[in-house]
C-alpha cells in the first residue's frame, strides 16, 4: 500500500516467517474416553510478512483464519511448524519477551472488552503488564496519546465499554494493542461486527497508523472488496491450507485457482451494467467436513477442472512469476 513492496521484500529477512503451520484438534470418544481422530483445522500453512507490509487472509467461514493468526501468537498452541519473529523461533521460552512486539485485535468489539473497566484502565492494562512507565502521570499521558491515536476524545477515558457503539469499541481494542508499540498486529475479522460506514472509518484508520508507526498486519477477513483494499498481498485459505497467494491487485486481476475465481465471482458490482456482463461461478457441492477431509486436493469435491490426479496427490504452492504462487494441478 503505503511503501513500495519491492523495497519491502528485498531488504532483510522478512518479519514474520511461518513454515508448515500445523494446528490439528483431537476428537474425543468411546466409553473410555479415547481419541478417536483429529479435525485438521490448519493443516501446514506457509507464508511470510515483511516489515510494514499487510497481508489479507481471505476464505469461507472455517477454513482455520482466525486459528492461523491466534497460532502465530502461541494464544494457540501449534501441533507442529515453525514461526519466526525477525529471525527468532517463536515458542513457549521466547514469546515472553515477544508479546509487546505482537498483538491482536480481536473479531467482537463486544465481548473483547471488560465491561467492568474503564476506558483507561482498559488500554492501560498492557502497560502495567509490561511496566512500560514510571509514574502515574506518564502512564495517564501514554494513554491519552493512544486515544488521541485513534480518534477517541479524553474525555471518554473514564466511561466504560457498554456506553460506546460498535466503531468506538472497537477504536478502544486498537489503541490496546498499539499501547505496547508492537511491530505486528493480527487483525482478525477486525471490521466484521461493523456496519459498512463505521467499517470504512476503522480501515482507513489502520492504514493511517500503519504509515505513522511502519507496523505489519495479517488482515483476517471474508470480505474480499475489504481485504483487497489495505492489503499488499491476499493469501486465500481453503480447508486448512493456503491455495493462493499473489499481489492485492494481481490476485484481483489474474485469480488462478478455481476457488479464488469463484469466491471473486460472487463479490459485488456496483454498476449493474458490469454485474449483468460478469459470470457468476456457482460451486456444486457442500464444503467436505476437516473431520473426513477427501484424498488429494481438498477442493476437488467442488471443482469443474478435478482429474484422477486431483484425488491421487495434494498439489504444494508453486510460483508462477512475480510472486503468483498457486496449488492446482490443472491452472
Amino acid at each position: 500500500m503505503s511503501i513500495n513492496m519491492e523495497e519491502k521484500n528485498t531488504e532483510k529477512e522478512p518479519l514474520i516467517r511461518v513454515e508448515n503451520l500445523k494446528k490439528y484438534y483431537p476428537i474425543r470418544g468411546g466409553v473410555i474416553t479415547h481419541t478417536t481422530g483429529y479435525v485438521h483445522s490448519v493443516d501446514g500453512v506457509s507464508f511470510s510478512i515483511a516489515e510494514g507490509e499487510t497481508l489479507g487472509l481471505v476464505g469461507e467461514s472455517g477454513c482455520g483464519k482466525t486459528t492461523v493468526g491466534r497460532s502465530l501468537l502461541r494464544l494457540y498452541t501449534p501441533t507442529s511448524g515453525d514461526v519466526f519473529f525477525d529471525g527468532e523461533k517463536v515458542n513457549e521460552k521466547s514469546i515472553g519477551h515477544m508479546r509487546r512486539q505482537m498483538q491482536m485485535v480481536f473479531q467482537a468489539p463486544y465481548s473483547s472488552l471488560n465491561p467492568r473497566m474503564t476506558v483507561e484502565d482498559i488500554i492501560g492494562e498492557p502497560l502495567d503488564v509490561h511496566k512500560l512507565y514510571t509514574s502515574r502521570g506518564e502512564r495517564r499521558d501514554k494513554i491519552l496519546h493512544l486515544m488521541e491515536l485513534v480518534g477517541l476524545n479524553a474525555e471518554h477515558a473514564t466511561r466504560y465499554a457498554h456506553e460506546f457503539f460498535g466503531g468506538q469499541r472497537q477504536r478502544i481494542g486498537i489503541a490496546r494493542a498499539l499501547a505496547t508499540n508492537p511491530r505486528f498486529i493480527v487483525c482478525d475479522e477486525a471490521v466484521s461486527a461493523l456496519d459498512v460506514s463505521i467499517q470504512a472509518q476503522v480501515i482507513n484508520m489502520f492504514e493511517e497508523l500503519q504509515e505513522k508507526l511502519g507496523v505489519a498486519y495479517l488482515f483476517i477477513a471474508h470480505d474480499l472488496l475489504v481485504v483487497h483494499h489495505i492489503s499488499d498481498r491476499i493469501a486465500v485459505m481453503y480447508l486448512g491450507r493456503i491455495v493462493e497467494i499473489a499481489d492485492s491487485n494481481e490476485l484481483n486481476d489474474n485469480p488462478m485457482h478455481p476457488y479464488t475465481q469463484s469466491l471473486l465471482s460472487a463479490v459485488p458490482y456496483p454498476d449493474p451494467k458490469m454485474a449483468k456482463e460478469r459470470q457468476r461461478i456457482v460451486l456444486e457441492g457442500d464444503v467436505p467436513s476437516p473431520l473426513h477431509m477427501p484424498s488429494g486436493c481438498a477442493f476437488r469435491t467442488r471443482c469443474r477442472y478435478a482429474t484422477e490426479k486431483c484425488a491421487q496427490e495434494c498439489p504444494s504452492l508453486t510460483d508462477r512469476g512475480n510472486g503468483h504462487q498457486v496449488a492446482c494441478w490443472n491452472k
